[in-house]
């Protein structure tokens, strides 16, 4: 009897929602493979969104961006943390109240396209500071914001990502900016963009999505975000994380799967099967056996990882794995926890 070849990733999901930094792209830089596979996902007739937490471009400019790493892309396709920040602050105000941008051009744009008026100077009249990333943003920006927050204006941040993958390395984001004025004020802000679940849901809602996987290559948003939206996800090696990150992740950040890159999405992927305290993919695996786990293969193999993934999901639904991990030859392959 002839074996059916196993589905790959792009055949179990209708909806990608993908990250842009770190995923796609590092800066201006493409991402090897990331154009191609998101060709080949629009042959296969599978919706694209492009979920990112980048305040400093409009879905416009984020589009043009993304035909410059060549990779095609629709205005109508993005779903971004600017536009659910300013679509929150609407629910809270009247139309037409001051919001102070402590942010670029493009964040100003969507507080105006939810009805309400962008401004970059603190008054009495401002009733929120709504806070994204830019390269523009100095320290008279974030005065502005400081004084306003002081006053008792609500504070939206966009995201709260620590760094921002660049061609030339990690770089301060948008959560290292808020820190400034979280540090100034005493004050915590209301967040909008992953990990909240928002971003991931309302896409997926105004998209039709049934069956929806989120792309990403950081635990702390992508995955987080995801896991919160109960979605499954795909982390991808090509920005922040790896695999020993997501092997020692808390259960909110833990990865249904983990692939090099985005080349992996249309190649046969065996689906993990858990039996108690033993999980097989393919012809390897991974054990549990007391407070240890075995794997029956080598981190670089995805089908080791996605058993040992289902592992830790059903024996530690709510928790960080703490316990040693352990290669096939019994030594220590992923660093205990300090």
């Amino acid at each position: 009897m002839i074996r059916r070849p196993d589905p790959s990733l792009l055949d179990l999901y209708d909806t990608l929602l993908l990250d842009l930094d770190g995923t796609l792209m590092h800066g201006g830089n493409p991402i090897p493979h990331a154009a191609e596979a998101v060709q080949r996902a629009r042959e296969a007739d599978r919706t694209i969104v492009f979920a990112t937490n980048n305040a400093s471009r409009t879905p416009q400019q984020a589009a043009e961006h993304l035909a410059h790493v060549g990779v095609t892309a629709h205005p109508a396709e993005f779903a971004t943390s600017p536009q659910i920040a300013a679509r929150l602050l609407a629910e809270q105000l009247e139309q037409g109240q001051h919001v102070l941008v402590v942010g670029g051009p493009a964040l100003a744009s969507e507080v105006r396209a939810a009805g309400l008026t962008p401004v970059e100077r603190d008054n009495d009249d401002v009733a929120a500071v709504i806070q994204g990333w830019s390269p523009e943003l100095g320290w008279s920006h974030l005065a502005e914001g400081a004084y306003a927050i002081a006053r008792g204006a609500l504070w939206m941040a966009t995201n709260t990502d620590a760094t921002l993958p660049t061609e030339r390395g990690m770089a301060p984001g948008n959560g290292s900016l808020v820190a400034a004025l979280r540090h100034a004020t005493g004050q915590e802000p209301m967040v909008a963009g992953k990990p909240g679940p928002g971003m991931f849901r309302l896409a997926a809602e105004s998209h039709g999505a049934r069956r929806p996987l989120v792309i990403g290559d950081r635990l702390d948003t992508d995955i987080e975000g995801a896991v919160r939206a109960e979605m499954d996800s795909l982390l991808v090696l090509t920005g922040v994380d790896t695999i020993e990150t997501a092997l020692r992740a808390d259960a909110i950040r833990r990865p249904t799967y983990v692939l090099p890159d985005l080349s992996g999405l249309h190649a046969p992927f065996v689906l993990p099967v858990v039996d108690g305290t033993a999980a097989r993919c393919g012809a390897t695996g991974a054990d549990l056996a007391g407070d240890d786990l075995h794997l029956r293969g080598e981190l670089s193999d995805a089908r080791v990882v996605a058993a040992a993934l289902a592992l830790l999901r059903r024996h530690y639904p709510e928790t960080a794995f703490t316990g040693r991990i352990l290669g096939p030859d019994g030594t220590e392959t992923v660093p205990l926890p300090r």
